[in-house]
């Protein structure tokens, strides 16, 4: 990112009143007889649409970090993909500056292809030409544990060994925003205490980092700010120490009402 943009305008990520859904079929047909039969006997597929995000809107300045916290099913991962560009919102609008990077298990990866192919094919993506990720892929691959295992499909890869190089990679390209689906979830606990150090050290090198995780200590721990999403609208928005208080009290809540 040119440094004059960085000091005129800080703000790398801004998303404004966002809404997003998907109308799903009500029946799956398998094969192109069992569709035609159906629509020979008059029965329509209808669609159901399930909302995802409604009316979201935040904002993260340069070197910043906002934590996403809420349950399963929020519309947290939908979010994030809506902010790297692979969804387009329905509704809203989401403007970025400078190098995004999904860091989600599995995303961007040919799960046919092996380690090699997707070190290279992760780079492509992210604009980096082969020449490029040529001299990242000594220090990507010993920070992914991963040399035993270069040449096997990644479809005979652990969701650890998947999450290890992609969160190598991510961390090796140095981007301007990074955003975290839940990656740390998986893996060994050391390799999660290399991967916490490195996004600390990326936070004060200047990255932005939209973090989601369901451990509250994470969250606390890397994030000034923190949005709370909960059936796809959002609950709460400011102070992460009062955002995650909020969201436990919450949750203690629902476990009442579940005991009775």
């Amino acid at each position: 990112m040119d440094e004059n943009a960085k000091k005129v305008n800080p703000i790398v990520v801004d998303v404004s009143h966002v809404s997003m859904y998907f109308d799903v079929p009500q029946y799956r047909y398998d094969t192109l007889k069992e569709r035609v039969v159906n629509f020979l006997k008059g029965k329509r597929n209808r669609t159901r649409r399930i909302q995802v995000l409604e009316d979201v809107s935040f904002q993260i300045n340069r070197g910043e970090s906002l934590g996403v916290i809420g349950h399963n099913g929020a519309g947290k991962s939908t979010l994030l993909k809506i902010v790297s560009g692979i969804y387009a919102p329905k509704a809203g609008t989401v403007k970025t500056r400078g190098k995004v990077v999904l860091l989600n298990l599995g995303a961007g990866f040919d799960m046919e292809a092996d380690a090699v192919e997707n070190i290279y094919l992760n780079g492509a993506i992210l604009g980096f030409s082969r020449a490029q990720m040529k001299k990242r892929f000594d220090s990507i691959v010993e920070f992914a544990e991963i040399e035993d295992f270069l040449k096997l499909p990644l479809k005979n890869y652990s969701s650890g060994m998947i999450s290890r190089l992609g969160f190598a990679i991510a961390m090796d390209i140095h981007p301007d925003v990074l955003l975290v689906d839940e990656v740390l979830s998986v893996g060994d606990a050391n390799f999660q205490k290399k991967c916490l150090e490195r996004i600390r050290q990326m936070q004060d090198e200047g990255t932005s980092l939209l973090f989601v995780s369901h451990s509250i200590p994470q969250v606390r721990s890397f994030c000034k700010n923190t949005i709370w999403i909960e059936n796809s609208k959002v609950m709460a928005y400011g102070d992460t120490e009062t955002v995650c208080n909020q969201y436990l009290e919450y949750c203690e809540s629902i476990a009442g009402k579940k005991k009775k």
